[in-house]
C-alpha cells in the first residue's frame, strides 16, 4: 500500500491566467501564486506538523520548485531541503506550448478539435508532445516508487494522472478535471480527498 501522498499543484502563473499551454515551459509563479503556495505550507503545516519521515519532492521546473521552497518556508523547514524528480514534470505540449487554444485556432482553424474530442488520448503535434495516456506511465512509475509519507509539488496534469492511476476517476474524467492551485490532495487508502 502507497504511503500518504500530500499534493500541491504549483502556484498561479500569468501563463495560467492568460489560459496559455505552459506544459514544459520553464514559466514563474505570479503574485496569486506566492500567496497560494504559502497557504498551502501553513495548511500542511497544520495537517502534518514538521513532517519528520516525510520525502519533500518536487517537478524541476522553476514554478514548482518556487512553490516548494514557500511551502517549507511556511512549514518552519529549510526552504531548500527538498528534492526534484523529472518523472514530476507537466505533460509536454509540442508544438503547441507557449500558445493559447485562440492563437491555435487562428493559425490552424480545427486543430485543437481532436483535442476537444478526446483529451485523454490525443497527441500534440511536435516530437516531444505527450497526451495524458502517455504522462500517466511516466507518473506510475513515480508513483510504485513512493517509500514514505511524501509531499509533492507537480503540475495539473500529473495530478490528473494521480487521480487516474488511483482508479478514483476515468480517464474521461481525469482529463477534463479541474485541479486548484490553492488547495492540498491528499492521496491515501484509495481515497483522495482536498483539504
Amino acid at each position: 500500500m502507497t504511503p500518504p501522498i500530500y499534493i500541491s499543484r504549483h502556484g498561479q502563473t500569468d501563463w495560467n491566467v492568460e489560459e496559455r499551454l505552459q506544459g514544459q515551459a520553464d514559466t514563474d509563479i505570479n503574485a496569486i501564486g506566492r500567496a497560494q503556495a504559502d497557504r498551502n505550507g501553513t495548511r500542511l503545516g497544520e495537517l502534518i506538523g514538521q513532517a519528520e519521515g516525510f520525502d519533500f519532492v518536487c517537478s524541476p521546473l522553476r514554478r514548482t520548485r518556487e512553490t516548494m521552497e514557500r511551502v517549507r518556508a511556511r512549514m518552519g523547514l529549510d526552504p531548500a531541503a527538498y528534492r526534484t524528480d523529472p518523472r514530476l514534470m507537466e505533460l509536454h505540449f509540442g508544438a503547441w506550448q507557449g500558445f493559447t487554444y485562440q492563437e491555435l485556432e487562428a493559425a490552424e482553424p480545427g486543430c485543437t478539435q481532436a483535442r476537444s474530442r478526446d483529451k485523454w488520448r490525443f497527441v500534440p503535434p511536435g516530437g516531444e508532445a505527450e497526451s495524458y495516456e502517455m504522462l500517466a506511465v511516466r507518473v506510475k512509475t513515480w508513483l510504485d516508487d513512493v517509500r514514505q509519507p511524501t509531499v509533492c509539488v507537480t503540475h495539473g496534469g500529473v495530478i490528473r494522472a494521480f487521480l487516474y492511476l488511483n482508479g478514483l476517476v476515468t480517464s474521461h474524467e481525469a482529463a477534463n478535471r479541474g485541479t486548484p492551485q490553492d488547495r492540498i490532495l491528499r492521496l491515501h487508502d484509495g481515497k483522495a480527498e482536498w483539504l
